[in-house]
């Protein structure tokens, strides 16, 4: 790659999935609809806003949760090379709580999600610390495809392109534009 032309890294997040989380949910309904969720579709998008810098791309980089696949398919077609990889998966989630009531699932999903930062609700799946471990890997895995191609594009969730972001920064890439958490969100990174 000529050394003058700036590399670029784009975090792209999912489109908004097809689940209701309108309502008040008891611990059972709450652990269902994350299992409803992992497995969504995502509503279509009608007018993709990808930021104009974006070069044509042929290969996306791509979680493996049909949420964010669809996402790269709405967004950058059919003919477009996804290299699917469970490094790109979002962090891991459960319910924590007692059995008793019914909630907003915010009220089910802030606690548990709190809890698992802190390393006391990790039982049974990923902690965080391997979880921000597996994003450095495929922060790595982008810089150097975006070193060999000038480009690298990530389709993939909210928590783990925040992480992902965060060791890139690390290893002294700029956010140019920080598309935040939200649906089909873009954040653009470069590096000279």
């Amino acid at each position: 790659m000529d050394s003058g032309r700036k590399q670029q890294i784009f975090l792209i997040r999912h489109a908004r999935p097809l689940v209701d989380r309108r309502g008040w949910f008891s611990k059972t309904q709450a652990q269902q609809f994350l299992q409803d969720y992992q497995v969504a579709e995502v509503e279509e998008i009608l007018s993709p806003q990808l930021p104009p810098v974006l070069p044509p791309v042929k290969k996306v980089y791509c979680s493996p949760l049909p949420r964010a696949m669809a996402t790269a398919h709405m967004l950058f077609g059919p003919e477009a090379e996804l290299v699917v990889d469970p490094v790109f998966r979002e962090f891991e989630s459960s319910i924590w709580g007692l059995p008793m009531g019914r909630f907003p699932l915010s009220w089910w999903q802030v606690p548990s999600r709190v809890l698992w930062f802190l390393g006391l609700h990790q039982k049974g799946m990923e902690s965080f610390r391997k979880a921000k471990v597996r994003a450095a890997l495929a922060a790595e895995q982008l810089a150097q495809e975006a070193g060999a191609k000038g480009v690298a594009v990530l389709v993939a969730h909210g928590f783990v392109n925040e992480f992902i972001k965060r060791a890139l920064v690390k290893k002294q890439w700029e956010v140019l534009v920080n598309g935040g958490r939200g649906y089909v969100g873009v954040t653009q990174l470069g590096r000279e």
